[in-house]
C-alpha cells in the first residue's frame, strides 16, 4: 500500500484553476471601496494581470469575465488578446444585481417588464459566449424578499423556472449554465436560490446542461460543504465551484485562509470522485475581492492554497482508507486522512514548478520580477476598474 508519487505530480500538472477578472479590480465592504496603486483600467489590464498569476503558478490558464463589468466592444478581439497573454477567456458571469430595476429582485420581480430585461441580460450572456468560445454561463441571483409576505414565495420559483428555461434553450451543444445559491444577503426574509438543494431542484428540472455550482463561503456555519461535493458527484451535478473563504457570513477572504482543513476535505472528496482531471468537467475557480490585500499576490496566494490542499488529498493512502472503512475501524480511517493532511506538500510542489521551468516560489518570483512596479507606474493615470466597472 502507499501514494504513487508519479500518479501523484501526473494529477497535479493536469490541475486548472480559473481566476475572476473581477479580483483584480478595487473592492471594499459595504461602506467603503478601497482603491490601490496598480489597479487595471480595462478587461485587458485584468487579463493581463491574471496571466501574470498563470506564468507564475503554471495552473491558472483561464480568467472569468463579469458583464457588464467587462463589456467591450469585440469580444473575438479580447479572447484573441486574452490567449496572446498565454490564457483564454472562461466563464462569463451575469450581473441583474447593480441596477435600481433589481431592487424588487430581476428575473423573480413582480413587474414583467423588468424580469423581461434581466433575462434578456443573460442572453446577451449566451451571445457573448458564442463570441468568445466559452463553455460556462455562470449564474447568481441577488433576488429575494425582506419581509413576510412582500411577494408569494411560489410565484416568484415558477418566475426563476420560466428565466432559466428560456436561457437553458438559448445554449448550444456544447455551453452549460452554473447556478450558483447564497444563504442570504442582500435578501433577508427569503433568497429565491438560498442552497445547493434548490439549485439542484431547477437544474435536474432543465435537464444535462444545468448544473451547480458551489460557492465555499455560501453557506451556514457548521455546513458540511464536502457533503454536498459528494452528493452531487454521484448525481453527476456538479459543474462548478466558487472557491474562497469567510469567518463569520460573507465570502471575500482568500480559500483556505479561515478553514484549510475543510479545504482538504472537499479536495479529498473531489479526488475520490475523480474529479480533478479537467476532462471531468468540473471548473475550479476562484471567486474573490482582495479589500485590504494587494491583488496579484493574494490571488497567487490562492492558487497555491488549492494546489496545497490538492497534493495532500492526492497523498491519502486509498487502499488503507478502504480497509480500515471496511473493517469498522473509525480511529484509523480518520489517522490515514490526518496523515495527509498532516504532510508538508510545499517541498513536492516547488520541486514539481521546477521541473517545469518555473520557480519554486512564486510569491518570491512575482516580488523579484518588477511586475508591479511596472504597473504602478504605466497605470496611474485614467479608471480603475472596481466594483460597477
Amino acid at each position: 500500500m502507499g501514494t504513487d508519487m508519479t500518479s501523484v505530480q501526473d494529477a497535479l500538472k493536469r490541475q486548472e484553476i480559473e481566476l475572476p477578472s473581477w479580483a483584480f479590480g478595487n473592492s471594499g465592504t459595504r461602506f467603503k471601496v478601497f482603491t490601490q496603486p496598480g489597479v487595471p483600467r480595462s478587461p485587458q489590464e485584468k487579463i493581463a494581470d491574471a496571466a501574470t498569476v498563470h506564468r507564475f503558478t503554471g495552473v491558472a490558464p483561464s480568467v472569468a469575465m463579469h458583464i457588464p463589468w467587462d463589456k467591450v466592444d469585440d469580444y473575438a478581439e479580447l479572447s484573441a488578446y486574452a490567449k496572446e497573454q498565454g490564457v483564454r477567456l472562461g466563464a462569463i458571469n451575469s450581473n441583474v444585481f447593480q441596477d435600481d430595476d433589481y431592487k424588487l429582485g430581476s428575473v423573480t420581480n413582480p413587474d414583467a417588464r423588468i424580469r423581461r430585461k434581466a433575462t434578456d441580460h443573460l442572453l446577451e450572456c449566451v451571445d457573448i459566449m458564442d463570441a468568445t468560445g466559452s463553455r460556462d454561463l455562470k449564474l447568481w441571483f441577488s433576488d429575494g424578499t425582506n419581509y413576510p409576505g412582500q411577494d408569494d414565495i411560489q410565484d416568484r420559483q415558477d418566475r426563476l423556472a420560466t428565466a432559466l428555461k428560456e436561457v437553458y434553450d438559448r445554449l448550444g451543444d456544447d455551453q452549460r449554465m452554473l447556478l450558483e445559491y447564497k444563504l442570504f444577503e442582500p435578501a433577508f426574509y427569503t433568497t429565491d436560490v438560498p442552497d445547493w438543494g434548490t439549485s439542484y431542484a431547477h437544474c435536474l428540472e432543465l435537464g444535462p446542461k444545468a448544473t451547480v455550482c458551489i460557492d465555499t463561503g455560501h453557506h451556514a456555519p457548521g455546513t458540511n460543504i464536502e457533503f454536498i461535493v459528494a452528493f452531487l458527484l454521484r448525481v453527476k451535478k456538479l459543474g462548478a465551484f466558487d472557491f474562497n473563504s469567510r469567518f463569520y457570513a460573507d465570502d471575500d477572504l482568500m480559500v483556505g485562509s479561515a478553514d484549510p482543513f475543510q479545504l482538504f476535505r472537499i479536495m479529498s472528496e473531489i479526488v475520490r470522485g475523480n474529479a480533478l482531471d479537467p476532462a471531468s468537467g468540473i471548473a475550479f475557480m476562484l471567486d474573490q475581492c482582495h479589500n485590504i490585500e494587494v491583488k496579484i499576490p493574494a490571488i497567487i496566494r490562492s492558487v497555491m492554497n488549492v494546489q496545497e490542499a490538492t497534493a495532500k488529498a492526492l497523498l491519502v493512502d486509498r487502499e488503507a482508507l478502504k480497509k480500515a472503512q471496511a473493517e469498522g475501524d473509525v480511529l484509523e480511517a480518520n489517522a490515514v486522512l490526518m496523515d495527509a493532511y498532516n504532510t508538508d506538500v510545499r517541498p513536492l510542489l516547488a520541486d514539481l514548478r521546477e521541473s517545469q521551468s518555473m520557480d519554486g516560489d512564486p510569491i518570491a518570483a512575482y516580488k523579484r520580477s518588477g511586475y508591479f512596479e511596472q504597473i504602478v507606474q504605466d497605470r496611474a493615470d485614467g479608471q480603475q476598474a472596481g466594483w460597477g466597472a
